[in-house]
C-alpha cells in the first residue's frame, strides 16, 4: 500500500461530500443523505448517478461467511471499455473520496443510465481520468493516492482534533476501534456495478438502468445489511444527484430553490466549523467563568457552583 501519511479521515456528510467535489471543479452535482431504504425516496431526487454506502467492515479472516463478493459477480476489467473507471484502493483513509470518484468518473458522458445528463467534471478530474485511461486498476489506485489536488481537496474536510493526528491513522475507525469503509453503487452500460476498491474487480449485480436503479440498489443493500446482527445500525447512505437547485429552477419550484439555498448556507457554516479547533477557546471561557465565580465567593463559591452543576446533571440523568 501507498504511504497513508497525508490522507485524513472525513465524515460521511452530504455537505462535506458536495463541497469536496465542488472544490475539485465538479459542476451541477450534489449529495443527499438517504434516511430510509426506500426506492421512492431515491426516485424523488430526480437524476441519480449512484449511491455511496458506509458500513462497518467485516474482516474476512474473522468472518469467512461474510465475504464482500458473496452477492454479485466479479467482472474482468479487461472486458470493460477503457472509459470505465475502477481503481483498487492503495491507501486506506482515502476510501470515501475514492467511492465518490467511482460514481463521478463513470458518468462524464451522456448515457441512458444518467438520463443523458453527463456530469461536468472540471479540468482537474477530467485531466486525471484522461491520464489514467488504459491503466490497470492497481495503477489507477496509485495515481489517485498520489494526486496532490485530490488529496488537498479531501484533507480540507478532515475532522479537526487537538489530540489525534489524523494523517497517521492507519484506517477509518471509530472510538471503539471498529473499521468503516465506503463503496459505490452505480448503473453503467446497462448494469448495476458495485465499485469497492478493496475488491480485485468491479462486482456486477445484473441488468440495471436509470428507471430500475432505485429498486435494484435497495435490494442489493438490503441483502448486504442482512449479513449483520439486527443490533447493528451504523450504516450511512448518500445519493449523488443532479444539483437540486438546477432541477427546481427547470420546473419553476421557487420554494425548493429557496430551501436548497438555505441548505447550502448551512453547509458552508458547518464546514467552516469543521476546520476549526475550539478547545483553546473553550478553555479560556471556562477559566473566565471560574475566575468570575471565585471573585464572587472565593473558593467556596466555585465549590458550590460545581456541586450545583453535579446535582443538576444527576437530576437530568434520572429523568432520562
Amino acid at each position: 500500500m501507498a504511504d497513508a501519511a497525508g490522507w485524513s479521515t472525513i465524515e460521511s456528510d452530504e455537505g462535506v461530500f458536495t463541497s469536496l467535489i465542488e472544490n475539485l471543479g465538479v459542476k451541477g452535482v450534489q449529495f443527499e443523505e438517504l434516511i430510509s431504504l426506500d426506492p421512492d425516496t431515491i426516485r424523488s431526487l430526480g437524476t441519480v448517478y449512484g449511491v455511496i454506502f458506509l458500513f462497518k467492515y467485516l474482516r474476512p479472516q474473522a468472518t469467512p461467511s461474510s465475504s464482500n463478493t458473496q452477492d454479485g459477480t466479479p467482472t474482468d476489467p479487461a472486458t470493460l471499455p477503457e472509459s470505465f473507471f475502477f481503481a483498487n484502493q492503495t491507501i486506506q483513509n482515502a476510501c470515501g473520496t475514492q467511492a465518490i470518484l467511482s460514481v463521478l468518473l463513470n458518468h462524464d458522458t451522456p448515457t441512458p443510465e444518467n438520463n443523458n445528463q453527463a456530469i461536468t467534471l472540471g479540468p482537474e478530474l477530467s485531466s486525471f481520468k484522461d491520464f489514467t485511461t488504459g491503466f490497470p486498476s492497481d495503477l489507477r489506485g496509485e495515481a489517485l493516492s498520489n494526486s496532490e489536488a485530490i488529496r488537498s481537496a479531501h484533507n480540507a474536510f478532515a475532522r479537526a482534533s487537538p489530540f489525534v493526528d489524523e494523517t497517521v491513522r492507519n484506517r477509518d475507525e471509530d472510538e471503539e476501534g471498529d473499521v468503516y469503509h465506503f463503496i459505490a453503487y452505480t448503473p453503467i452500460n446497462g448494469t448495476l456495478f458495485e465499485l469497492d476498491g478493496l475488491q480485485a474487480s468491479p462486482i456486477s449485480h445484473g441488468p440495471c438502468d436509470a428507471g430500475t436503479f432505485p429498486e435494484k440498489v435497495i435490494e442489493v443493500l438490503q441483502r448486504r445489511i442482512a449479513r449483520y446482527p439486527e443490533t447493528e445500525t451504523r450504516f450511512n447512505l448518500m445519493a449523488a444527484v443532479k444539483d437540486l437547485r438546477i432541477q427546481a429552477g427547470e420546473v419553476g419550484d421557487l420554494e425548493t430553490l429557496r430551501n436548497e439555498e438555505r441548505k447550502r448556507a448551512a453547509w458552508a457554516w458547518e464546514n467552516g466549523l469543521r476546520r476549526s479547533n475550539f478547545v483553546g477557546f473553550i478553555g479560556e471561557v471556562l477559566k473566565g467563568v471560574a475566575a468570575g465565580k471565585h471573585a464572587q465567593g472565593g473558593e467556596g463559591g466555585v465549590d458550590e457552583w460545581v456541586r450545583k452543576a453535579e446535582g443538576e446533571t444527576a437530576r437530568r440523568l434520572r429523568r432520562a
